[in-house]
């Protein structure tokens, strides 16, 4: 049983702060615990701070520096904008506040595996790597040797000790609209038993309004949309700067034939990298209606693409699973799955299947299943776990069918 330190049991706090907003965070460590806040110089994390330091918890801001920017092109990566908005803060709440230097961590774990993805046909999600292997993995240690035992994040979503209290449970956020718990699958009971998440049982709206109330300068500051390590969201570019920079250069991509069901050649493409499921714009194709890209076949070097009902599906399958509850998957389960950040959950039935992978079965259609994304287990608030949705295992070198399309399997097959 992960439990932290020894003796720490769930403690809910509620305390009310103004007669129409009040605050309800769960955590099962108790103040006078010294946690580390990540901040990232957002509203989020600064009123993570503040909550935590107003119960009584000894807090050490942390802010990271991951990535080396253009002048003027600010992102949550490395813009000194959000350090000094984090220090104000920490200054003003008394708060130790501490600038790690994380950038080859970040490097050779986020920014490396996401161009490596794009190479093998995938859309990856970098937020989720870097949850796991940087925010928790490589932040936690560095808080450790400052004295901080726990981790605190701006994350809307909740940690919960399970009835037997055996294993810790990820819970979503409690505001529908802000819940961020599908970017934290990755997470280990190690990880979340150390984990705080102060802002969980908040809306966007109420965390706005209290760092008002409270006279953070961070609380308007709007939220960041972009992946932080390419601002300008042209991600094409990117990709194309850093593989043309790396040891193979411009080797590591080659024209190829965009190709339809049929396997008749309708145009070529630039390379692999630059285009991904469900993408319309940018083909290059003269056709009567539009097309869209159904499929990357790296092996062939070849886009398949088609018409936009062919991206529904009720089938997808995932690998590099993590699972939180139950601690694996041993039989035949229903739950509900989200397939992207705004994605709606829908009803699925899992099926382990005997390589570790699993195969899932929506009960309705679902639009541009993308291998290299993250799908996500749920029932009702508790995540299961998640992995990484991967090409149909029927996808063999013969000729080009629905049945092995993107990540999943067209109705009724």
């Amino acid at each position: 049983m992960y439990s932290g330190e020894s003796g720490l049991a769930v403690l809910p706090f509620l305390c009310i702060l103004q007669e129409e907003l009040s605050v309800d965070f769960e955590t099962h460590i108790q103040p006078p615990a010294t946690v580390a806040v990540a901040m990232s110089g957002g509203v989020d994390s600064s009123l993570a701070a503040v909550l935590l330091k107003e119960r009584g918890y000894r807090v050490i801001g942390l802010s990271m520096r991951l990535w080396d920017l253009p002048p003027g092109e600010g992102s949550d990566c490395g813009s000194p904008g959000i350090f000094r908005d984090a220090r104000v803060v920490c200054r003003q709440w008394d708060i130790p506040h501490h600038v790690l230097d994380l950038r080859r961590s970040f490097a050779e774990r986020v920014v490396e595996p996401f161009v490596q993805e794009y190479l093998c046909g995938r859309t990856p999600n970098p937020c989720v790597l870097c949850n796991a292997q940087i925010k928790w993995k490589a932040l936690l240690p560095r808080a450790r040797a400052l004295g901080a035992q726990f981790l605190a994040t701006g994350h809307y979503a909740r940690v919960r000790r399970d009835a037997a209290g055996d294993r810790f449970l990820l819970l979503r956020g409690r505001s529908p609209d802000k819940d961020q718990s599908y970017a934290l699958w990755g997470l280990s009971q190690e990880n979340l038993s150390r984990t705080i998440f102060p802002l969980g049982g908040l809306t966007k709206i109420q965390t706005r309004s209290l760092a008002r109330k409270k006279g953070l300068q961070t609380a308007d500051k709007r939220d960041s949309q972009e992946i932080c390590f390419v601002p300008d969201g042209d991600y094409s570019r990117f990709i194309k700067e850093r593989l043309t920079n790396s040891p193979k250069g411009a080797e590591s991509w080659s024209p190829g034939h965009i190709v339809d069901l049929q396997g008749r050649i309708l145009g070529k493409h630039r390379g692999i990298p630059f285009y991904t499921i469900g993408q319309r714009r940018g083909l290059g194709l003269a056709t009567g209606g539009p097309l869209y890209v159904l499929d990357i076949d790296v092996r062939r070097n070849r886009l398949v693409v088609g018409p936009d009902e062919e991206l529904l599906t009720r089938h997808l399958w995932a690998e590099r699973l993590n699972w939180i509850f139950p601690e694996k998957l041993g039989a035949p389960l229903r739950c509900q799955a989200q397939i992207r950040y705004a994605h709606r959950a829908a009803s699925m039935k899992l099926l382990p299947m005997p390589d570790g992978r699993v195969h899932g079965v929506f009960m309705r259609s679902q639009r541009t299943v993308t291998p290299g994304q993250s799908v996500v287990f749920y029932q009702g608030e508790k995540l299961l776990g998640g992995g990484i949705i991967c090409r149909s295992p029927r996808l063999g070198a013969g000729e080009i069918t629905p049945e092995g399309l993107s990540g999943g399997v067209k109705d009724g097959k």
